[in-house]
Order: C-alpha cells, then structure tokens, then sequence
C-alpha cells in the first residue's frame, strides 16, 4: 500500500453519538487503525471528561494522537493535520487502513481541506489582542471578528478565545479575513481515496446519549480527575479546562457553582454544542450518512468505496 496515496476513512458526527465505537469496528473488520480527531483527547491526564477510550474500548485497535502532549500546550488544527498525517502514512506503510475518529469540526476540515500557510504567530499582535480581550471583554473581540469575517465567526463558539484571537490576527497581518485565506487552500489529501462517513441519531436519541454520558462521567469521577490535575499545578486557565466537561467543574471547584448546576450545565452545554456540530458537519461536501448502529450498512459502503 502506498504511503502516500493510501485510502483514508473519516468517521464524523455529533459528540455520545458513537464515533469511537464505530471506528473500531470498521478497523477490526478491514486491518486498521484509528487517529483521533479529537482536540481534548490529545492531552495527558484529561481522560474521563473526553470520554478517553481504554484498553477495553480499544479492543487491540492501535490508537493514535491520543495523551500526546501536556496540558499546557496550546495544540492547533495545523499541529493535528501534521500529526495525523504523519500517523495515517506509518498506519499505511504497515499495510493497514488509517481511519480518523472524531468530532473536532475544525481539525477534519483543516486535514480535509487544508490549512492556509501563514502568516506566522506576532508575539506583539498577539499580546496587544489579549490585552483588549481583557479590557473590554472577549464578547467585544468576537463582535468585532463578525462584523469582519462572519463566515468564519459562524464556525467558532463565541468563548472560543484561542480562535478568535487568531483570526483577528491574521485580519490584521494580512488585510483579509481567515475565511477567504481557507478558500484558497489545497488539500493535503489530493489523490487519495477519501471515504467520509457521519453519525446521526434523531435528536431525542443523541440527547439521550448525552445526558447518560455526562452523568457516566461524573459517577466513573470527573470532578476527582479535575481536582488531582488542579492539585497537580495544571493552571485552571489551561486550555483542555476550557473544553465541554471540565470548564463548569472547575467554577465547582472554585466554589461559583453547585454540583448539581455543573452537572446540568454540563449536559445544556453538551447538546448545543453536538447541535453545532450538526450544522458544521451538514455542511461538508461528500459525507454519507448512517446510523451509528447499523453495522452491516457501514461494512458494505466502506467495502464498495474501497474498490
């Protein structure tokens, strides 16, 4: 199998609607193994509010791009593109199918799509931005980046400050917003067979999924993990705090909630967030849809694409 040219299979979808599981069945059947697309999942010690696959849930599937940077990393969607890359061409020089996990709506597109090459990080800019963020708020930042690029600012959380920020900086650096300077990339992935494959559950079932899944994460001991990173000297401004299932369990801790409200919030949170994805990912070209439990559906399109 060529290295390089070898097919590459992308399962996407909502967060609880089945990802991981699906991948590793579609891995087992066809010699695979699975990268992650997932943007918390990548970092060490944040394991049960990822919903971080074990040794059980992996069932002897290799795992790549999972606990492989610290918590103070700032990983980007260009660090993934590069990482997976990288993992999909070792997966496929050992004559095995690289098939992509994840629900990370920005990193599949970066690694579908590609990313723009530059301009570079200005330290300067950079820190004249965060300095606004913090005198005016971060709102005034996101107001200020719809007004120049709503194409882009529709595909962001409006607390997404890493984003923003950068956005505003290559506006500045460049004169043109982030979203033109994507249309205009090439994709790393030209001359591959590319099968996209989406998750979806009708909205009843996903919401189901979700508030079981993040009552599962504080009963298995999400607020004992967040607390022994804290305890550990894991700043509570560090990004993987910020992500779904851990930025309302550090308010807990920090004594501005309730249990009770973290948990709730948690699971409101969750189900916009998978709305969002829904959106993000309807919009991309060549996904072919399935129900996360229809195995032998999925077996049977992965089989056809690969001839």
């Amino acid at each position: 199998m060529d290295a390089e040219t070898a097919p590459l299979i992308i399962v996407l979808g909502p967060t609880a609607v089945g990802k991981s599981r699906v991948a590793v069945n579609l891995a087992l059947r066809f010699g695979g193994e699975v990268i992650s697309g997932d943007s918390i999942q990548v970092y060490r010690g944040f394991d049960i509010g990822t919903d971080k696959p074990g040794p059980e849930a992996r069932r002897g599937v290799p795992h790549h791009l999972i606990d492989i940077v610290g918590p103070e990393a700032q990983y980007t969607a260009a660090d993934f593109v590069r990482d997976a890359l990288a993992a999909a061409r070792a997966i496929a020089g050992r004559g095995r199918l690289p098939f992509v996990a994840g629900g990370t709506g920005l990193y599949l597109k970066a690694l579908v799509d590609g990313l723009f090459p530059g301009p570079g990080r200005d330290p300067d800019l950079r820190r004249a931005l965060e300095a606004e963020a913090g005198a005016k708020g971060l709102d005034a930042l996101f107001r200020r980046l719809e007004s120049a690029d709503p194409e882009y600012a529709r595909r962001i959380r409006s607390r997404d400050r890493v984003r923003i920020i950068r956005a505003l900086e290559v506006l500045a650096a460049t004169g043109r917003p982030l979203s033109e300077h994507f249309r205009e990339t090439r994709s790393p992935l030209a001359g591959r067979t590319i099968v996209r494959i989406g998750l979806a559950l009708d909205r009843e079932a996903l919401c189901r999924r979700i508030e079981e899944r993040v009552d599962r994460m504080f009963d298995r001991g999400l607020v004992e993990e967040v607390r022994a990173l804290l305890a550990r000297g894991v700043p509570a401004s560090a990004a993987p705090f910020r992500a779904l299932g851990y930025r309302h369990v550090v308010r807990h801790l920090a004594g501005e909630i309730g249990l009770a409200e973290a948990v709730s919030l948690t699971k409101t949170e969750t189900r916009q967030y998978a709305k969002r994805q829904m959106t993000w990912f309807r919009k991309m070209a060549g996904v072919d849809w399935f129900s996360p439990d229809d195995g032998p559906a999925l077996e049977e399109h992965v089989r056809k694409r690969l001839k």
